[in-house]
Order: structure tokens, then C-alpha cells, then sequence
């Protein structure tokens, strides 16, 4: 049977199908190349080129193949535009989760794992964020996922899909090999954005806010290699295979890294002196973000390979080193 893929072009989910071929699995990848990358496709996997919200092309795929799981990763992410474009995401993202269950559960497919995000909730009560904290996102982004996770937990009661919910924090780096990377249109993400740097894409890096509650006054993120997000996918469906209920795991860290300390990392890495200026804090941006993993240790069996943000960076810098105008298409 095969793992359906759906967004298995984009970022995160190139590098997991990456992770299902090593592991062994049959990969099939549904994208609708919106935001994803067909140069990231493996040739040797079949690919639909459809929209999750298209339910007749979802049907076709499922009668067409064996399907065991699916893994979602098919969502607009950029907070900040969601604010100006809402309708935009609860588009894309509710109603695609909603046509996108309502064809799992018509065709027999019973077992889900879906990219969620530490969006969910909002302006954190305490530091490290728990998964039994509580949601209240700030933005559409975070009300959007929120509600798929919702839809999810609905569904599975009603209906007997079990779901794993994934809440990522800050996904960052590339593979080892530098092959397959991140490539944004346009680029939102505090590394790649500080890399553009020293590869002479951009003058300096503009630091949002120096007046935070933090040692450097500049906000602490947690940041995890898309490698490490990749294989707790992996342990998400072997937990579901082993009979495991449905439930929600933050993936992070546990440790966290401010702007300046990433900055500073940056030029470690790159050998290089990176411009930076200084600018005011951004609406709704909170001074700490990291994550409790520890349910995820203990439940999934999942441990970061990646816990050194210098080691996360050399791989990012890899990849855009050796694809300055990212995948090029």
C-alpha cells in the first residue's frame, strides 16, 4: 500500500517523501505546484499534479491506488498575509481539509498526519509551550489550522479516522546532499532570508524589535531541522499502524535561539559579515516561542538528529550555495 503525499512538492513535504522512499514506503504525491516545486519531484514517484480541493481528482486518486495514510501538507502558511487575505486561507486551507476528509472517509482511507503549527496558540502562557496549553491564534493562519485540527478530531469521533496532528515550530535547513532545499516565493523565513546575505540577493537583514523581554532584546525561536520534521512523520504512521489513537505532538526542540544568536551563527557558518538593521517589533510577534517535545519523545520515539543550529544552518547555506536562484522553474 502507499502513503499519499499531499503538498509532496513543497518544503517540508519534498524532504518527507524523501524520508518515505529511504524508509522504504510507496510514495504517491498530489500538488498542485501553487507554492511547491516539480523539480523536487522524484521521477520515480507517481505524481498528480490536482487540488485537494478538487474531491473528483482525490477520488481518482484513491481508486486508482492502494491508499493506507495520508499525509497533509497542502496549506498556505504565510501568517502575515493571511491577515490581509483571510478568505484566502480558509479557502485553501478548511475547506481543502473538509473536501480532502469527506474523499478519505468515502473511499475507505482511515489513517491521516497532518502538518500543523505552533500557530495554534498564539501569544504562549508559559515557556516551553505544552500541547495541553491553550489555543488562541493571533492571525487566520493559526484560526485555520486550528479548525482543520478540529475538523480532524470531529471526524475521527464520527467516523473512525484516527489523525495525528503535527505542531511544528520553526522548520529550517535542507538535506545533507544540498539536492532538495527551501524556496519560498517570496521568502518569509528568518534564515533563508538571512542567508540571501552573503549570497548578495539582499544588503542586510532588517531585525524586527530589540526591546524584548529576552538577554538580547531580539525574539528566541525554536528551530528544527525539516529533516527531524520529516522523520516524526514517519513515527506519526507507525504509531497510527501500531493502533494508536488520535493525538496532537509539538515538535521542537526544546531549545531556543534568538535573532542575533541566528544572525551571528549565520557568519560562523558562511565565513562572512552579514548587514543587519535595525527595524520596529512586528504586530503579533511574541518574544519566546519553544516548544515541550517531550510527548513526542516519550509517545512517538522521536529524538531531533539536528540539536545544533550551526549544523541546521551549513546544510540551508549548502543548498542555497549551490542553487542561488533556488529551484529555478
Amino acid at each position: 500500500m502507499s502513503i499519499l503525499v499531499c503538498g509532496g512538492a513543497g518544503y517540508i513535504g519534498s524532504h518527507t517523501v524523501r524520508e518515505l522512499l529511504t524508509a522504504g514506503e510507496e510514495v504517491i504525491i498530489a500538488d498542485n505546484l501553487s507554492t511547491g516545486h516539480k523539480a523536487s519531484i522524484n521521477p520515480a514517484v507517481k505524481f498528480y499534479e490536482c487540488d485537494i480541493r478538487d474531491k473528483s481528482a482525490l477520488k481518482k486518486i484513491f481508486a486508482e491506488n492502494k491508499i493506507e495514510a495520508v499525509f497533509h501538507f497542502a496549506a498556505f502558511i504565510e501568517a502575515g498575509e493571511s491577515v490581509k487575505l483571510p478568505l484566502k486561507y480558509f479557502n485553501n486551507n478548511v475547506y481543502g481539509m473538509q473536501i480532502l476528509l469527506e474523499a478519505m472517509t468515502e473511499c475507505g482511507v482511515d489513517k491521516i498526519i497532518f502538518s500543523s503549527s505552533a500557530a495554534v496558540y498564539g501569544e504562549p502562557e508559559r515557556i516551553p509551550i505544552d500541547e495541553g496549553d491553550a489555543t488562541f491564534p493571533v492571525n487566520p493562519y493559526g484560526d485555520s489550522k486550528l479548525i482543520m485540527e478540529i475538523m480532524m478530531r470531529r471526524v475521527s469521533a464520527a467516523q473512525g479516522v484516527r489523525f495525528v496532528s503535527l505542531r511544528y515550530f520553526n522548520a529550517s535547513g535542507a538535506s545533507v546532499d544540498g539536492s532538495i532545499g527551501e524556496d519560498h516565493h517570496p521568502e518569509s523565513h528568518l534564515i533563508p532570508l538571512i542567508l540571501q546575505v552573503p549570497l548578495g540577493k539582499r544588503d542586510h537583514i532588517t531585525v524586527f524589535g530589540t526591546d524584548y523581554p529576552t538577554p538580547d532584546g531580539t525574539c528566541i525561536r525554536d528551530y528544527i531541522h525539516v529533516l527531524d520534521l520529516a522523520n516524526a512523520h514517519i513515527c506519526a504512521l507507525n504509531y497510527l499502524r501500531n493502533g494508536g489513537e488520535s493525538n496532537f505532538f509539538n515538535l521542537g526542540t526544546g531549545h531556543g535561539f534568538s535573532v542575533k544568536e541566528i544572525i551571528d551563527a549565520a557568519e560562523k557558518v558562511t565565513g562572512l559579515k552579514i548587514k543587519t538593521e535595525l527595524g520596529a517589533r512586528r504586530p503579533g510577534d511574541p518574544a519566546r516561542l519553544i516548544a515541550s517535545g517531550e510527548k513526542a519523545r516519550r509517545i512517538l520515539n522521536w529524538t531531533p538528529r539536528f540539536d545544533d543550529v550551526e549544523k541546521i544552518i551549513a546544510t540551508a547555506w549548502n543548498w542555497h550555495k549551490s542553487h542561488p536562484q533556488g529551484y529555478g522553474e
